[in-house]
């Protein structure tokens, strides 16, 4: 079956084969049907298959046939929800790409960045809309998106919103859709949760399973390396010096592990770029851009790329560290071996990774061939877990704040003795305890002390009387 058996329009048609597409998927032979009839579909499909075409190819299709009127605004018609802001932008580079001239404005929202332009993308008018769930609820509370027109709601990697925390904000998005809708999820993995999920939110679905969730593609040469951890910087510089590898992604499982590899990587003389989630938007997007365009052939990603990386003609992936879930192998390598091709996949592995090495295997039913190298592995004691060491407990503070925040202890005011001087100048001290003196004609005069030879009077004296306090009225002669 070819594009042109699916009824799909001439426009459209142009527009797949001006991509270098003329045969379907088996996903997209079995989804683009259904999506034309406005079916509710839940599909599952592994990676690389091509799960982006078979509900966007339908979904424009629908919308150009449906176009506004010239004195209507554009409303959004389509709202399609993804992990993350790579796989955001790669849905609507291919809405772009296969939508040329035909009536259909897609607008892509995102966090990370200023949400200026793409606010003003909204008020220019858009029909589908692809977002990731946070910015698009940031933007509905501050209503710049509202949801009462939408006719298909795509849930985009399924699998991959319920490990990273966005099943609430999905529901939350769900709640202002209109009940009468066509909704399509899409998911490489289909654990419980997701099809509980499911049942909540499609309505008589069809359901499609081209290949076994844990299957990897045929064309994909996969190999392992036995590697001590300190030895996988050298024998990764040697594999991307060798003459076959064009481009290659490499997987680290730590952000802080990815710009180290790109440290070493330059002591070797080898460029290289990372890409994480500690990277600001601009960031990534300019490591993205320079991959894809060839100025850098090397990219180290952590696993938030495993699944918005769509690099065409990517030869090599390698996995420098081996994934703590099984499924991300099946994500990663899928990465290369796309549409058709061949490619390869390396897996660096030591002994601490053994038990991750297992799981995998055992997820894909099948050995992974291994190949030796100058670095064989050489450690066969796995590590030691740390421990962490508890922390001393720290002494309650006497007072608190409404906040229960601690209080400092005011310290008492040091107290200079004071020796009154002669001359009978008054003594002032501030609340600072700083000792200033005044002559007596401002202050009052003070009683000169006594000395001590002076012998003791034995006969009564006239009483000394004080001098009079003369008042000076300061207003008088004024005016």
């Amino acid at each position: 079956m070819t594009f042109s058996e699916m009824n799909l329009v001439p426009q459209l048609l142009r527009n797949v084969e001006a991509s270098g597409y003329t045969i379907p998927t088996p996903i997209q032979q079995a989804t683009i049907p259904l999506v034309l009839r406005g079916s509710d579909v839940l599909g599952c499909a592994q990676t690389g298959t091509g799960k982006t075409a078979a509900f966007a190819l339908p979904m424009l299709q629908n919308l150009s046939r449906r176009p506004p009127r010239a004195d209507e605004p554009r409303v959004i018609r389509a709202l399609i929800l993804t992990p993350t802001r790579e796989l955001a932008l790669q849905i609507y580079e291919n809405f772009v790409q296969y939508g040329k001239r035909m009536p259909v404005v897609p607008a892509v929202i995102y966090g990370g960045v200023s949400q200026n332009a793409q606010v003003e993308a909204l008020h220019r008018g858009a029909d589908v809309v692809i977002a990731c769930p946070g910015r698009l609820w940031d933007l509905m509370n501050q209503g710049f998106v509202r949801l009462d027109w939408v006719e298909t709601f795509v849930l985009d990697e399924a699998d991959r919103m319920l490990d990273m925390g966005f099943i609430h904000d999905v529901r939350r998005v769900v709640s202002k859709l209109p009940e009468k809708r066509q909704t399509l999820m899409f998911s490489a993995t289909m654990p419980p949760e997701v099809e509980k999920l499911a049942l909540d939110l499609l309505h008589e679905p069809e359901t499609v399973k081209v290949d076994p969730v844990s299957s990897t593609v045929d064309a994909i040469d996969q190999c392992m390396y036995y590697v001590d951890k300190a030895n996988k910087k050298h024998l990764l510089a040697k594999l991307l010096r060798e003459d076959d590898v064009e481009n290659a992604l490499v997987f680290s499982r730590t952000k802080h592990g990815a710009d180290r590899i790109v440290r070493e990587l330059k002591k070797a003389g080898i460029e290289s770029v990372a890409i994480h989630g500690d990277k600001s938007q601009n960031a990534r997007q300019a490591a993205l851009t320079a991959f894809k365009s060839g100025a850098c052939r090397v990219l180290i990603a952590t696993d938030i790329a495993a699944r918005g990386i769509d690099i065409e003609g990517l030869s090599h992936v390698i996995n420098y560290d081996m994934p703590m879930e099984p499924e991300a192998y099946v994500h990663r390598i899928g990465r290369t071996g796309r549409a058709g091709r061949t490619g390869k996949a390396i897996s660096f592995c030591c002994i601490d990774e053994m038990k991750q090495k297992d799981q995998v295997e055992k997820l894909i039913g099948k050995r992974i061939p291994l190949r030796e190298s100058e670095w064989p592995m050489e450690i066969t004691t796995p590590t030691d877990p740390k421990t962490r060491q508890p922390r001393p407990a720290e002494p309650r503070p006497a007072r608190v704040n409404l906040r229960g925040e601690a209080v400092p202890e005011k310290k008492p005011a040091h107290r200079t003795p004071v020796t009154i001087p002669k001359g009978g100048q008054a003594i002032v001290i501030g609340r600072s305890g700083k000792v200033n003196t005044v002559p007596a004609a401002r202050g009052a005069q003070a009683h000169p002390a006594a000395p001590k030879s002076a012998p003791a009077k034995t006969t009564a004296s006239k009483p000394r009387v004080a001098a009079p306090v003369q008042r000076v009225n300061r207003h008088r002669n004024k005016g």
